[in-house]
């Protein structure tokens, strides 16, 4: 039996990322550092390292900072998932100067899900990648839209997006038919739009 959660597995985080991306807002290292613990609590992440070629035991962990980010790129974790057990997971940000915005991503590597969910397949590039994916994709959805809500009973974002490795939308983007899930706030709440094909 395979470990979801064993970091030196390379399969743990082949097949690209399954995502939940904060669009903070504005460039303000102090409410993205708000923002980033925020995150980690209310996604029950565990562990902050940096190396992936180590297992969390044989190295130090790191503070939960912007400062962690911003010196290795991404950091390293593991969080239970609704799918039935635990995998490894990441986070970076992404600063786009043009618009003056910070990108807080959150991200669940398909190989570990795979692991605990059978279902996940090929995903997104099998025939079954289509709605009937929607099957395993809507509980995780689910989860990640309530730690977002969560998250943002703390710190507002502007928007924020679900689902497999996307191009960074903007609020003006949001098509009728979704293959993503969207979150926006509205007069001081957060509203989900699921996924739906």
């Amino acid at each position: 039996m395979h470990d979801a959660t064993a970091f030196t597995d390379p399969e743990n985080w082949a097949g690209g990322f399954y995502e939940l991306s904060l669009e903070v807002g504005g460039c303000d290292d102090d409410r993205l550092q708000r923002l980033v613990s925020a995150l980690w609590r209310a996604a029950g992440i565990v562990g902050c390292y940096r190396e992936t070629d180590l297992e969390p035991v044989e190295q130090q962990p790191l503070p939960v900072t912007v400062a962690s980010l911003r010196e290795f790129g991404h950091v390293h974790g593991v969080v239970r998932v609704p799918l039935g057990g635990s995998v490894v997971c990441g986070c970076f940000v992404s600063r786009f100067d043009d618009d003056a915005s910070d990108w807080l991503t959150l991200y669940l590597p398909l190989g570990a899900l795979g692991r605990v969910e059978r279902r996940i397949g090929g995903f997104p590039f099998e025939p079954e990648s289509g709605p009937e994916s929607l099957n395993w994709r809507a509980p995780l959805d689910t989860w990640l839209a309530e730690v977002a809500a969560e998250v943002f009973r703390h710190v507002e974002f502007r928007f924020a997006v679900i689902g497999f490795e996307h191009d960074y939308p903007t609020v003006a983007d949001l098509p009728e038919q979704r293959w993503n899930g969207y979150l926006l706030p509205v007069e001081g709440r957060l509203t989900y739009t699921p996924a739906d094909r």
